[in-house]
């Protein structure tokens, strides 16, 4: 085969390099629009990348359809013999880089939405000057993704939440969920005094990954669930939290988001005495025994802020 002959030659051209990267990148996520998106390029730079491609070897590597990308018999053997080389290539890059006197490399990192805000954010500034030569590329989602095949670094999420395979570091400690609502829904509506009370509201809820949110309070050391009317519900905290300003209805949220909001009046609390805790946000990432110069730095970084901030973080 053609394409055999180009691999095992040493002599291979090193304009095909990157059209076989782009390859193997649509092969991993299926899909134009996500492989583009991962490499920063638009859907038809690299459409047009995998045309090239397949016209300089002669054959159809990819099934294209309006509704997905399929590897074709060949495609799927040409991708076998292209993984092992380009998973060297990127162990070259990333010995070189940790050859180098500061720490450096592209850090994917998945986080949760919230873990974005209160965690990561406050953060990003200093730790960029003091790290330029490291690019973070954030990926923010609700879903507890799997680290190694989604081909990331390390997350942030809530630690209850996270696989048992992991290594865990807590950045600060527990937080507590408030219940809130604006002064212009409250108004001229009955007022809140127990969980059972949001029953009679209209309220607004998260999707998270096994579901619709299930209101949680304590009293006394006893849990109390509630499931109140919901007539919107997003995944998107912001969606949420915007739709709450407005006067939508009843939500909720990590007190660190919604303090100083509360403090100005902005928002109510409501509820306070039955706010339930959830366990630290954690810094996660693969139990392996290699770390890399760019994930350790990062490390270090955030364990350091936080062991000189207060036990919950705040956004100032």
């Amino acid at each position: 085969m053609r394409y055999e002959v180009l691999l095992h030659n040493d002599a291979i051209r090193p304009d095909l390099l990157s059209g076989i990267a782009a390859f193997a990148q649509v092969a991993k996520y299926g899909s134009f629009t996500k492989a583009a998106a991962v490499m920063g390029i638009s859907p038809s730079a690299l459409s047009q990348t995998l045309r090239t491609l397949e016209s300089r070897l002669g054959v159809r590597l990819l099934e294209r359809s309006t509704r997905k990308v399929g590897l074709t018999e060949l495609g799927q053997r040409f991708l076998g013999y292209a993984q092992p080389g380009l998973a060297t290539l990127a162990s070259a890059i990333e010995d070189v880089n940790e050859l180098r006197d500061k720490p450096a490399g592209l850090l994917r990192l998945n986080v949760s939405r919230t873990a974005a805000d209160i965690v990561l954010a406050p953060h990003l500034a200093a730790f960029m000057d003091a790290y330029p030569d490291i690019t973070l590329d954030v990926h923010c989602d609700n879903a507890l993704l799997d680290l190694v095949a989604g081909g990331f670094d390390a997350g942030i999420r809530v630690g209850e939440n996270l696989a048992q395979d992991v290594v865990a570091l807590p950045m600060g400690g527990s937080h507590r969920i408030a219940t809130v609502a604006a002064p212009s829904y409250l108004r001229d509506r009955d007022l809140v005094r127990t969980p059972e009370d949001l029953r009679l509201h209209r309220c607004v809820n998260i999707r998270l990954a096994g579901g619709v949110y299930r209101w949680e309070y304590t009293q006394a050391g006893r849990l109390i669930e509630i499931q109140p009317p919901s007539p919107l519900i997003s995944n998107d905290a912001d969606t949420l939290m915007q739709a709450i300003r407005a006067g939508a209805g009843i939500g909720c949220a990590f007190e660190a988001q919604v303090r100083a909001e509360i403090a100005s009046g902005q928002l109510i609390a409501l509820l306070e005495p039955w706010w339930p805790s959830v366990s630290p946000f954690h810094l996660y990432y693969p139990s392996r025994m290699h770390i890399p110069r760019k994930l350790s730095a990062f490390i270090d970084f955030m364990r350091a802020r936080f062991e000189h901030s207060a036990a919950t973080p705040r956004l100032s």
